[in-house]
């Protein structure tokens, strides 16, 4: 099966007519980047298992979780440097894969999915419960960066703007998507706050920001921006033939990858900004409920990571309960009658 994504205009086809039907179904009930993860997913698959869509089986499946933890060599994780892919990912793409053949299911295409729900074990057997998951996931704490890691990454941008974006995710927390998503109209700067339009999930938020991004965003419009760029987004492409129009992920990466060259940073990532910012809101006192909201989750469950990232929760949790077992076996030993 043609493995290529094709985009036209909105629609995004892989050249089987299975496929494609579905990806027309996820373009009609979800947003433009779950469409985008899931024709990606589905093509890694089709790449690796080439049989047709009707055809896979659950050893197939299976095949392609061991291929693609094990992995080409010169794929690394960041996570512990190993090889393959990271559990997280493959856990997206079966995912993926599930949804696809829920709809083959669905539509009377297949009697049955070959992606198993579960690992059943005997408990679950027992007790009728969906078993051992697939993937099994694990959580792991994000790293984030230091004072001086963040002054040296500011100091090697070279650009006004760039300053801007890196500030909207070290300062505001924002996600990569939602800082190149900004436009005109969700900058409010006598409120010192920015409208997220288009969160995760499609979910909107005001999001409270330091004035030092406003600064930055001011010096960017008056000496950067291009005169005739596009008039709805705040970061646009400042020179080549795409001068003016949008920035894209790709071009945010290639700015920080070659900042963090610069300021000779082994690591400070998109993801790892907006966790420093949220992890240094937690330490500074911020409520866990306030956090969750500048984040934006849905869950406060996504937001107590932030409780062990924050350097001194953990210690001072302890410490003041530690505190009060000394006093309870103090006072239960001063209550001791003398023999």
């Amino acid at each position: 099966m043609p493995c290529v994504v094709e985009t036209r205009g909105e629609r995004i086809e892989l050249g089987h007519r299975l496929v494609d039907e579905y990806l027309e179904l996820v373009r009609a009930r979800a947003r433009r980047n779950t469409l985008l993860a899931t024709a990606y997913d589905l093509r890694v698959f089709f790449g690796v298992v080439d049989r047709d869509p009707v055809e896979v089986t659950t050893a197939d499946v299976f095949g392609f979780v061991k291929a693609q933890r094990q992995g080409p060599s010169r794929v690394v994780r960041i996570s512990d440097g190993g090889s393959g892919l990271a559990l997280s990912t493959i856990r997206r793409r079966l995912s993926s894969l599930s949804g696809f053949y829920a709809y083959l299911v669905a539509t009377g295409r297949r009697e049955t999915s070959p992606v198993l729900r579960g690992l059943a074990t005997q408990t679950s057997l027992r007790r009728g419960r969906r078993g051992l998951p697939l993937v099994r996931p694990v959580r792991q704490l994000p790293r984030v960066l230091e004072p001086d890691q963040v002054v040296a990454l500011l100091g090697a941008l070279r650009k006004w703007r760039d300053r801007a974006m890196v500030e909207a995710m070290v300062l505001g927390g924002l996600r990569r998507a939602e800082v190149l998503g900004l436009r005109f109209e969700d900058l409010r700067p006598g409120e010192r706050r920015v409208f997220v339009a288009e969160g995760k999930g499609g979910h909107q938020r005001l999001v409270p920001t330091s004035g030092r991004f406003f600064a930055s965003v001011a010096r960017y419009l008056d000496g950067e921006h291009p005169a005739a760029a596009d008039d709805q987004f705040v970061f646009v492409v400042l020179k080549g033939p795409r001068r003016g129009r949008p920035l894209m992920a790709k071009g945010l990466e290639e700015i920080l990858t070659a900042a963090r060259r610069r300021a000779g940073l082994e690591h400070a990532t998109c993801h790892e900004l907006r966790h420093t910012c949220l992890t240094r809101l937690r330490e500074a006192g911020m409520a866990l409920e306030a956090v969750q909201a500048q984040a934006g989750h849905r869950s406060i469950e996504s937001t107590r990571i932030y409780l062990h990232l924050a350097n001194d929760w953990l210690a001072g949790e302890y410490q003041r309960a530690a505190e009060a077992i000394d006093a309870q076996a103090l006072v239960g030993a001063e209550e001791v009658p003398a023999p």
